[in-house]
């Protein structure tokens, strides 16, 4: 049987690259993207889409009926700093929007559904080095304890209804494809458009803060890999912990300036999303995904800083 792929949230910093990708593997008929927003020119371009609310059932359900998805990924979320500024909304949204998924993917016989998790789900007291897979998790933002909750649900829907639910607690990711969508690591894509357009770049982050961090090519290619698993080696049904590099702004700015030499950086002080970045790991221990479906990261920082800069470049108009 062909597989109908359905994602949802395709818009954003994930679901641009993600289905793009799918539709190379799968075919683009095969992969329907769909999102709130109007879509961008790359899926407007490259195969079908759908306007979707995850907070309207009937709608999702409409859609669920049309297409039959065998499979289906759900993108749509408030990430942390909006959330932040909108805490009901990145609730409703965040959680809400999943079981409306959960539901529709248990009617209709979904084979598989991929959920992204994050780092937000962890907390203060939990173990900032190699944070590993099972610990103390005591989220302080609305984002972290909605992908929290929704870990719960996942395993849960799993453990009761048979569902194949698939997830990864996504690290900080970096794209110059499309633009970030509001968190807290996004400096890490910002530094590059600045340091290309005016030579310099005030972080919101302190100078020492180390966050896991990975290359959105990285993150593709572990969503694609786990999705792709056999079932039998899916051993993490809540979200497995995934770890691509950890660095700080002035590592980054480092090697920016290694390429231009002109380059500065300066920071910003008493910055919001500064107080959501020391709650948050340094670096994740992913053995279980290494040992489960043998996840690799292919990217270190020079090769993420080479590749941002050669693509920005090319791309950006300065």
């Amino acid at each position: 049987m062909s597989e109908k792929i359905f994602v949802i949230g395709a818009n954003g910093q994930i679901g641009t690259e993600l289905v793009l990708a799918l539709r190379g593997i799968y075919g683009a008929e095969q992969v329907i993207a769909s999102d709130i927003n109007n879509p961008n020119e790359a899926l407007r371009n490259s195969g079908p889409f759908e306007f979707a609310n995850v907070l309207d059932k009937e709608n999702l359900h409409a859609l669920f009926q049309k297409h039959q998805p065998t499979q289906v990924y759900l993108l749509a979320a408030i990430l942390s700093a909006v959330g932040e500024q909108k805490p009901k909304l990145a609730w409703d949204l965040n959680m809400n929007g999943l079981i409306h998924v959960l539901d529709l993917a248990v009617e209709f016989k979904v084979a598989k559904v991929f959920w992204p998790s994050s780092i937000a789900v962890f907390g203060p007291h939990s173990p900032r080095q190699n944070t590993p897979q099972y610990c103390v998790m005591d989220p302080n933002t609305v984002y972290g304890f909605s992908k929290l909750a929704g870990e719960r649900w996942c395993e849960y829907y799993h453990a009761k209804y048979g569902l194949d639910v698939r997830s990864i607690r996504y690290p900080g990711l970096i794209s110059w494809k499309a633009a970030p969508g509001g968190g807290t690591t996004d400096y890490a894509i910002h530094i590059f458009h600045e340091a290309l357009k005016t030579g310099t770049y005030q972080s919101f982050l302190s100078a020492d803060t180390r966050l896991p961090m990975m290359y959105m090519d990285d993150a593709i290619r572990a969503t694609i890999s786990l999705m792709d698993a056999p079932t039998e080696q899916i051993s993490i049904r809540s979200s497995y912990n995934l770890a691509g590099m950890s660095f700080t702004p002035t590592e980054l700015a480092e090697q920016i300036k290694q390429r231009l030499p002109d380059f500065t950086i300066t920071y910003a002080d008493n910055d919001p999303r500064q107080a959501i970045a020391n709650s948050w790991p340094q670096s994740i221990d992913d053995s279980q995904a290494q040992t489960d479906w043998k996840w690799q990261p292919e990217y270190d920082l020079n090769a993420l800083t080479d590749t941002m800069l050669k693509n920005l470049q090319n791309t950006l108009v300065l």
